[in-house]
């Protein structure tokens, strides 16, 4: 269900003419103006129907930034907190790379190892079977990684006999919970691999449900205390936790809610099905203390973090690297700022990213899967009107 905002907005012309109505005339203004008009922008984004509530971080510890908004309310009435968390969607991916980047750090493993080194026979038999040949033997770590696996994606790729795939089972199945293992054996009995491994570009859950069970097979435990002790505890993040799998390090309000059009998506038990892929619930600023943390070597080094920017072309403007995304605002439209954010984004609106250029640090949600482009305008807006600070 978290796929990409290529995959899921089908961002590509549609949205670059979307962009250009949005670039931005700014004159210089100080910090408290574009708080202002920052919050301002914000609001609006709750004057659409679809949109019920909405969470914006903004932090930049150069600049002395340190903001956040949230607005709107849940179907009860009761009105959106800051310290409501929520949904963040494939931005999970970034927290399993990074774990799968601190075994490598430990030497427990290597990005470019094969990944049959470390999953049972059980998982790897059939795992990728492509044109009547077996390449499961083949797929690295990096692979999976970096979506170049060539492997199906579980959660939205199409089926081989047109059977639901696993997002129309959400709807249809509410009430399953997922283990990960199905996951697998779903994409390996009712799809086949897209291309040999290494030879093409596929953003697949299926990937990272294995490298999750890769983290588990190293660490020695499960997925959710890796993430509590290795990111949650030493960081203080306090109100992020695995849906479905763990609770928060402290009391936390309760999640708010996610809406896929009308239906609203995050009581269902059916979300356990993204687990590595995208399983995170949190707040801004949690999301924010672990990029900070990320960018600024508390967590891996800076040589770690630069072989995770191993960039593969994703579409125009974006790339791709280890549970890392890259979109250059002027690859997207020559009339846009010529900046950069890196970290990623899930489709329920959700973004986690970082713009080195201006040292600014973003994290939030729409909580509206159709709206997922329209957060990636929001942060364009933003990083605009920090570009114009007097």
């Amino acid at each position: 269900m978290y796929l990409s905002i290529v995959n899921k907005s089908k961002f590509g012309v549609v949205v670059l003419f979307f962009l250009l109505a949005i670039v931005l005339q700014c004159s210089n203004n100080s910090t408290a103006d574009i708080q202002q008009k920052t919050e301002k922008l914000f609001q609006k984004q709750l004057k659409k129907n679809n949109i019920r509530n909405a969470f914006l971080s903004v932090y930049s510890p150069s600049r002395s930034i340190n903001w956040n908004f949230a607005a709107g309310t849940f179907q009860t009435g009761e009105k959106v907190t800051a310290d409501h968390p929520f949904l963040t969607a494939s931005i999970g991916k970034t927290f399993t790379a990074t774990a799968i980047a601190q075994l490598a750090e430990q030497g427990s493993l290597n990005f470019n190892d094969p990944v049959n080194m470390y999953l049972p026979d059980s998982i790897m038999h059939g795992l990728h079977v492509f044109n009547g040949l077996d390449y499961s033997a083949e797929i690295t770590i990096a692979h999976l990684l970096q979506h170049t696996s060539g492997l199906p994606d579980y959660f939205e790729g199409k089926t081989i006999d047109g059977s639901a795939n696993v997002m129309e089972l959400l709807f249809s199945e509410p009430d399953k919970f997922w283990k990960p293992v199905e996951t697998i054996e779903f994409a390996k009995q009712k799809m086949e691999p897209l291309f040999v491994p290494g030879n093409g570009y596929n953003y697949t859950d299926t990937e990272y449900v294995l490298l999750g069970l890769i983290v588990e097979k190293m660490s020695g435990t499960n997925l959710h205390n890796y993430f509590e002790e290795h990111f949650f505890k030493p960081l203080n993040m306090n109100h992020t936790s695995m849906h479905l799998q763990s609770e928060p390090l402290e009391k936390t309000p309760k999640l708010s809610e996610a809406f896929a059009g009308d239906f609203e998506v995050s009581t269902i038990k059916s979300l356990s099905a993204d687990w590595a892929g995208g399983g995170l619930v949190s707040t801004g600023n949690d999301l924010i203390k672990f990029q900070h943390a990320l960018f600024s070597g508390k967590i891996i080094s800076a040589e770690t973090l630069q072989a995770m920017q191993n960039w593969t072309p994703e579409t125009r403007g974006m790339e791709y690297g280890f549970g890392l995304r890259k979109i250059a605002f002027r690859k997207l439209f020559p009339t846009l700022p010529e900046l950069t954010i890196i970290g990623h984004s899930g489709s329920t609106g959700s973004f986690m990213f970082y713009c080195p250029e201006l040292d600014v640090y973003l994290a939030g949600t729409l909580n509206q899967t159709e709206e997922v482009k329209e957060s990636v305008v929001l942060m364009v807006k933003v990083l605009s009107f920090i570009l114009n600070i007097s």
